[in-house]
């Protein structure tokens, strides 16, 4: 979905919106899943990264712009448990019970027309 909103800053708003947000590539060098007896499954992800691309324009009183974007996050960590619950009651089924989530670099670069 897009984003839009607005900030004040200073002496007026900044109104912005970020369209067309697509992901363009996903790296995971590292990962590995591994059964936690009697409680689920731990799933973790190492020095992964992600580039998005995407449209954006601002405005504010005094001017306005827009452009493309690329968006390059890396060094993500992810460690996620999910719980298997065993009842025969009914369909299968897993829930997210942990998860923790880090990221070391990321590379904004935004190309605009006035």
């Amino acid at each position: 979905p897009d984003l839009t909103g607005h900030e004040k800053v200073g002496l007026g708003n900044v109104n912005y919106n970020i369209s067309m947000i697509h992901v363009t590539a996903v790296e995971l060098p590292s990962a590995s899943i591994s059964l936690l007896p009697g409680s689920g499954i731990k799933l973790v992800i190492a020095n992964a990264s992600l580039t998005i691309d995407m449209n954006w324009n601002i405005k504010t009183w005094m001017f306005k712009d827009s452009g493309r974007g690329t968006v390059h996050i890396s060094k993500v960590f992810v460690t996620a448990i999910f719980s298997t619950p065993l009842d025969n009651a009914g369909p299968a089924s897993i829930f997210l019970t942990s998860c923790q989530t880090t990221s070391g670099d990321i590379d904004i670069k935004l190309n605009g027309k006035t």
